[in-house]
């Protein structure tokens, strides 16, 4: 790993928000896949799915379900747009909660090598979030809002041996994601800044169309009045095709 790689995962981390004493400690696990299709020179699609567990691996919380069509302005400039599905489900004692979300998002990644087999990712996202009502026990709450967020993603994956080209061998990812609520943030926690995740996780490329990871994520999310830290290990897939 030479010395330009290293100073650019450290300002990855260093750009995340400084996190205090959280007043709300959970420690969750999440699985997902993210899969990449090329159509042609210029059009493809790409998709992923993922489930988190609720505090103490408890039960499944959310699943997330995330199509979108990209559209491919050179081999590096990438333009999305897309459609995603979260449920959220609640438990408190013996009462449950369901809550649905829609979003449609628009996106730009920009793909960039650091030479020696390392990539850097750069991704920016709006997204329209359309919250439905909360079931309470099966009975719905008139809550359902309407907002917009802007979210910011920087991934570097490092292989451990230099090359070329990074096509197969054990490797180590760092990323970190920002989100800032830009519309109708009084109904979201009536911040500005949402959350913030930042990762580290090692993996393994079998081959150029798939990765498989195991991770640690730190999720530092705001609320009105409080701000929560959730540690989550992540297992993830990446197919390319």
């Amino acid at each position: 790993m030479n010395k330009k790689v290293i100073r650019l995962l450290l300002l990855i981390t260093i750009l995340s928000p400084v996190k205090l004493l959280a007043q709300d400690n959970q420690f969750t696990g999440w699985g997902a896949i993210f899969h990449t299709q090329k159509f042609s020179d210029k059009w493809g699609m790409s998709f992923d799915g993922q489930f988190r567990s609720a505090d103490q691996y408890d039960y499944l919380r959310n699943i997330l379900l995330r199509p979108a069509v990209n559209y491919y302005f050179s081999s590096n400039k990438i333009g999305a747009l897309g459609y995603a599905y979260i449920t959220a489900n609640g438990r408190s004692g013996n009462v449950k909660t369901f809550r649905p979300e829609s979003r449609i998002f628009e996106q730009f990644i920009i793909n960039q090598k650091l030479g020696k087999g390392a990539m850097l990712q750069h991704r920016f996202r709006l997204e329209q979030r359309f919250l439905g009502n909360t079931s309470v026990s099966g009975v719905d709450r008139n809550d359902s809002f309407f907002s917009q967020r802007l979210r910011y993603f920087a991934r570097a994956v490092v292989p451990f041996k230099s090359t070329p080209t990074f096509t197969e061998g054990p490797f180590f990812a760092l990323q970190n994601e920002i989100f800032f609520n830009v519309q109708n943030k009084n109904k979201v926690n009536t911040h500005f800044f949402d959350q913030n995740r930042a990762y580290g996780a090692f993996g393994y490329r079998f081959s150029k169309k798939f990765d498989t990871e195991v991770g640690y994520l730190n999720q530092y999310t705001k609320a009105a009045t409080s701000y929560t830290l959730n540690h989550v290990i992540q297992l993830a897939f990446y197919t390319r095709f």
